[in-house]
């Protein structure tokens, strides 16, 4: 007689899927080729050396920036001193011009070495002013230039163009790049232009003014 109510084993044994093992190997990280790895590398390289000159060329245009600054600080720090300096200059100038050129070539004795001991001591002035970067303003048969000369009177003369600078009344002086104080000057007016004339031959920049006239 048979048991009904025996049951069949049962496999206790896990029932693996064969189909998911492959994908389940594949999950891991992904190793780089060497091939990636030195395309990297070479990829940093690059940047790092962009940055590099980069950072030389900042460096070197802070360090000539730096320099210019220098420079402007040591020329113009004395510029306040200096105008003082034009001062006692043009009142030594304008002691000697008073004088008749008769008693300064007869002078003799205390005179002769008053007249002497402010020649020199002009003549120094002038020596420390350049010395110290303090330059004379051409302007005595120059163009007039607004920048560095200031016009006080015009002369009528036909023999230079207009605007030429026929008599300086007071010297101007330049530190470096900076005016310190302009030209006093007279200009000619009445000589129209000069040069070539511009549908034939026209003249350069700077050039057009005959000043051997």
């Amino acid at each position: 007689m048979s048991d009904d109510n025996t049951t069949p084993e049962k496999n206790d044994e896990p029932q693996v899927d064969n189909a998911a093992a492959p994908d389940a190997q594949q999950d891991g990280p992904v190793e780089p080729t060497p091939e990636e790895i030195i395309a990297q590398l070479e990829a940093e390289k690059e940047q790092l050396r962009d940055q590099v000159l980069r950072t030389a060329a900042e460096m070197e245009n802070l360090r000539k920036r730096t320099e210019r600054e220098i420079a402007d600080t040591r020329s113009y720090a004395i510029a306040g001193f200096a105008r003082d300096m034009l001062v006692a200059t043009d009142n030594l100038s304008r002691a000697l011009m008073v004088m008749p050129a008769e008693v300064r070539e007869t002078a003799d004795g205390s005179l002769k070495s008053l007249i002497e001991g402010i020649e020199m001591t002009e003549r120094e002035m002038q020596r420390l002013l350049q010395k110290n970067g303090v330059k004379p303003i051409e302007a005595q048969g120059e163009k007039f230039d607004p920048h560095r000369h200031q016009a006080m009177f015009e002369v009528p003369d036909t023999t230079v163009p207009d605007g030429t600078v026929v008599q300086v009344v007071q010297t101007g002086y330049a530190i470096g790049e900076r005016i310190l104080r302009p030209a006093m000057v007279g200009v000619s007016k009445g000589g129209g232009k000069a040069g070539p004339r511009p549908d034939i031959d026209p003249p350069a920049p700077g050039e057009g003014i005959d000043k051997s006239a």
